[in-house]
């Protein structure tokens, strides 16, 4: 069920009346409302403020966004009205949460909308790039060629994100797999060490036994507070993460910490450049395509280093001069745009700064697994050194005494 939000006029006295219904789409919303004895002035689509577990719950996935988008343009592109496309895809769409947006869809564009103005009422599911595309396709009568070239654009963004993802995970899984069997040591195993001590007159525990005790009993005493201080301290984090200073910094970091500072800058040139060929051969002209682009990245330092180019462009300069020196764009990147606008091929130009970055990232994923596998190796010998040592010194003190005995 969708929210609507609705103005209307009450029949027997003529008053307006502002309320919200549920609906599946706007013609049932508009049906619930003539029902109250009210004649509808306006319905609007209220887009839900998902946040947490919700949000996930009611998301839709790139890839089925990604089948959409080919199925309707290769219905498009068969001959069948836009209409009739929707209907057809709507039929074959697993996803719900998307098959309820596109219903809702198919009754704006019934009532008269753009489809570009119909997707914009659903900015959480379609986001600016997928419907400026689209809006360019519309206008120039290649809707079907536009919503291809999304398709591509969407699944070649999905996976460069799916191999970032995929070279953090190991050494995630790793330190987690690392921190339970430590915790599970010092929990359980150590507290029978120190039982063994004690009933030995003048037996003396080593120093690093007696911190790790110390540990131990400490979380023993105190898990439901280490819980709380850990679970308030990542609702914070992330509350934070999500202000504007949090993300500046957030941001920053991501494009300066070694060893992933390369690999976030060349993801971020291959994602503006892979965005802007889409939008530049679909005919979004420049400057629109700038803005666009920076809402694409997911950067505010490079959003607004597009912010300034764009500006620059507005006022009589060339896009790689815009570009040229600024310290949130590689060196190669207007270099290239250059090239390409001299000449006159800035669409393959992007394309090729696009290819050339995605493999610069995969070759970068490949250097940062091959230099965490050793450090990681290396920190598990030490914890697992301090560990034995803690267990096995004890041991070896009682031996030693028995051996004196």
């Amino acid at each position: 069920m969708l929210s609507y939000e609705y103005i209307a006029r009450n029949t027997s006295n003529g008053q307006k009346v502002k309320a919200m219904v549920q609906a599946d789409n706007e013609q049932d919303a508009s049906k619930l409302i003539r029902q109250e004895g009210l004649s509808p002035i306006s319905i609007t689509l209220k887009e839900l403020n998902l946040n947490g577990i919700n949000k996930y719950l009611h998301r839709v996935k790139t890839k089925d966004k990604v089948l959409f988008s080919r199925q309707l343009s290769t219905l498009l592109n068969a001959g069948l009205p836009l209409l009739q496309s929707l209907r057809n895809v709507v039929n074959q769409t697993q996803n719900k949460n998307l098959k309820i947006v596109l219903d809702n869809i198919i009754t704006s564009v019934e009532g008269g909308s753009a489809f570009s103005a119909s997707l914009a009422k659903h900015p959480t599911v379609f986001n600016r790039v997928f419907v400026s595309l689209v809006a360019a396709g519309e206008a120039s009568g290649t809707l079907d060629k536009a919503l291809e070239r999304l398709a591509n654009q969407q699944e070649k963004d999905a996976e460069i994100l799916s191999k970032v993802r995929g070279a953090m995970i190991y050494p995630a899984v790793v330190l987690l797999v690392m921190i339970a069997v430590v915790g599970f040591i010092i929990i359980k195993v150590l507290p029978q060490v120190q039982i063994m001590y004690e009933g030995i007159p003048g037996a003396n525990l080593p120093f690093i036994t007696k911190v790790l005790l110390g540990v131990s009993k400490f979380i023993i005493k105190f898990w439901l507070v280490i819980l709380i201080v850990i679970g308030l301290g990542v609702f914070l984090l992330s509350r934070w993460a999500r202000t504007g200073g949090g993300e500046q910094i957030i941001d920053k970091a991501k494009m300066k910490i070694w060893p992933i500072g390369q690999l976030f800058m060349k993801m971020y040139m291959a994602r503006f450049a892979r965005t802007g060929q889409t939008l530049v051969a679909s005919g979004v002209p420049l400057i629109q395509m700038l803005e666009i682009t920076g809402d694409a990245i997911s950067n505010v330092h490079v959003e607004k280093s597009l912010q300034k180019a764009t500006e620059k462009v507005k006022g009589g300069k060339s896009l790689s001069t815009s570009l040229t020196g600024d310290p949130n764009f590689l060196e190669l990147v207007p270099n290239m745009l250059a090239i390409g606008e001299q000449s006159g091929s800035l669409e393959e130009m992007m394309g090729k700064i696009a290819d050339y970055y995605e493999r610069e990232v995969e070759r970068e994923i490949n250097n940062i697994q091959t230099l965490v596998e050793p450090i990681m190796m290396v920190g598990l010998g030490l914890v697992a050194f301090g560990i034995v040592a803690a267990i096995l010194l004890p041991i070896y003190g009682l031996a030693g005494q028995t051996i004196i005995k």
